[in-house]
C-alpha cells in the first residue's frame, strides 16, 4: 500500500488480525509495543554519614542512570530519600513508599528474618569505624558508665552501633551481661546527636558516632573517644549496604544490575581520587567538614567502600545468640540476592 504512513500500516494490521480473531490481535499488539522488563523509577532512602559516600556520589553523577541506559532501560528516575535512622527505612520498605534502603546490614538481617527471606542484600556500599564517644570525664571505659548517662543511637537495639555495644558488653561483663548498656541508649540521628553532646545542659552526653560527625565532635576537647568498633571486632564491619524487596529484586534484573554497578564505578572513582570523591561529598550534603579530613578518613583502618558485604555473619550470629532473629543464617549468601554471590563477602 503505497503512501500508507507507518501509524495507518498498524491500524490496518490490526484490522486484519481483528477479523482473524481476538488472541492473534492480542498477540499482534504485544509484538507492535513490547513489554518493558524494569521499572521506569526507583526510590532509594539514604542516611546521613560519610560511609554512603558512594551512594552520594552515584545520585550526584547520576551513575544509575547512566548504566540503566546502557542495559537498555531507557530514561529511569532515579528518586533519593533521606531518612534519618535505618528503622525509618525499614517502615518505607515495608509499607512500599520506597524500593530500595541503604543503611546498616543489621537492618537488612532484622527484616530478612522477620519477612523469611522476602528482604535481602542487594551489595555492600561501605565500612568505616564507628567510635563511642563521651563528655563525661569519668567515662574511659565501658565499665564506668552509670545511669547518668544517656548514649545516642540512630537506632537501639538494632542498628550497627547497638549491636557492637552489646559486642562489646559481652567482652567487658560477660555474655549474659550483652544488654547492660541497653538501657542507657537512646534513639537519635546522627546530626542530632552532635548538637546534644556539644551541649553540656543536655542529659545526652554520649554518642556512638560515625564519620563525619565523630571526627567534628572530636575537635571538642571535652569528648573522648572509649570504644572504637573496628578495634572491637578486629574486621571491617559494613554498617551501610543496599537492601531490597525479592518482589523487586525479580522483576528488575536489569535495574539491580545498574544499581550494582553504579557503586561499583563510584568506588572506583573513590579509589583513583579520593579527594575530588571528598570534594564531591562536601558539595552535595553541605558538610562542612574540610576534604582533607575526609580523605584522612578513607585511609583509616576498617575504611572500606566495595559492593562487597562485610561482617554479616558476625553481626546475624549476635543477633541469634541474642534471640533478635528466629533462624541463624548458615552463609552470608543467604541473606544476599545472587547478584553479589562471587565476591569474597563474609
Amino acid at each position: 500500500m503505497v503512501g500508507t504512513s507507518r501509524t495507518g500500516a498498524l491500524l490496518l494490521g490490526c484490522r486484519r488480525l481483528l477479523r482473524a480473531g481476538p488472541a492473534l490481535l492480542l498477540a499482534g499488539l504485544a509484538l507492535a509495543s513490547p513489554a518493558r522488563a524494569d521499572d521506569a523509577k526507583v526510590r532509594i532512602s539514604r542516611q546521613p554519614g560519610f560511609v554512603y559516600l558512594p551512594a552520594v556520589l552515584a545520585e550526584q553523577h547520576k551513575l544509575i542512570e547512566k548504566h540503566a541506559k546502557a542495559a537498555g532501560l531507557g530514561d529511569v528516575a532515579v528518586e533519593w530519600v533521606n531518612l534519618t535512622s535505618g528503622a525509618a527505612g525499614n517502615d518505607a520498605l515495608l509499607s512500599g513508599n520506597i524500593d530500595i534502603v541503604d543503611s546498616g546490614s543489621t537492618n537488612m538481617l532484622l527484616l530478612n528474618d522477620r519477612t523469611r527471606g522476602d528482604v535481602k542484600g542487594l551489595c555492600g556500599v561501605g565500612t568505616t569505624p564507628m567510635l563511642l564517644l563521651t563528655r563525661n570525664p569519668d567515662v574511659k571505659t565501658l565499665g564506668d558508665f552509670s545511669g547518668k548517662d544517656k548514649i545516642a543511637l540512630p537506632s537501639v537495639k538494632v542498628s550497627s552501633q547497638a549491636v557492637l555495644l552489646q559486642i562489646a558488653a559481652k567482652k567487658a561483663f560477660g555474655p549474659e551481661n550483652a544488654t547492660k548498656l541497653d538501657p542507657l541508649t537512646v534513639q537519635l540521628g546522627h546530626p542530632d546527636a552532635v548538637a546534644a553532646l556539644a551541649s553540656p545542659h543536655n542529659e545526652i552526653n554520649s554518642h556512638f558516632s560515625l564519620p563525619p560527625f565523630q571526627q567534628r565532635e572530636l575537635q571538642d576537647p571535652a569528648i573522648h573517644t572509649v570504644l572504637n568498633s573496628f578495634e572491637l571486632v578486629g574486621e571491617p564491619v559494613s554498617n551501610a549496604i543496599l537492601y531490597a524487596r525479592a518482589g523487586w529484586y525479580t522483576r528488575n534484573p536489569k535495574l539491580a544490575a545498574a544499581i550494582v554497578a553504579a557503586i561499583d564505578e563510584a568506588n572506583a572513582a573513590i579509589a583513583r581520587d579520593p579527594l575530588q570523591a571528598a570534594k564531591d561529598y562536601v558539595a552535595a550534603t553541605n558538610e562542612k567538614t574540610p576534604p582533607e579530613t575526609l580523605v584522612a578518613i578513607m585511609k583509616e583502618p576498617g575504611t572500606n567502600f566495595s559492593t562487597t558485604p562485610y561482617g554479616i555473619m558476625l553481626q546475624a550470629r549476635h543477633f541469634y545468640a541474642m534471640k533478635t532473629i528466629k533462624a541463624e543464617p548458615k552463609d552470608w549468601k543467604d541473606t544476599f540476592f545472587p547478584i553479589v554471590h562471587n565476591l569474597p563477602g563474609k
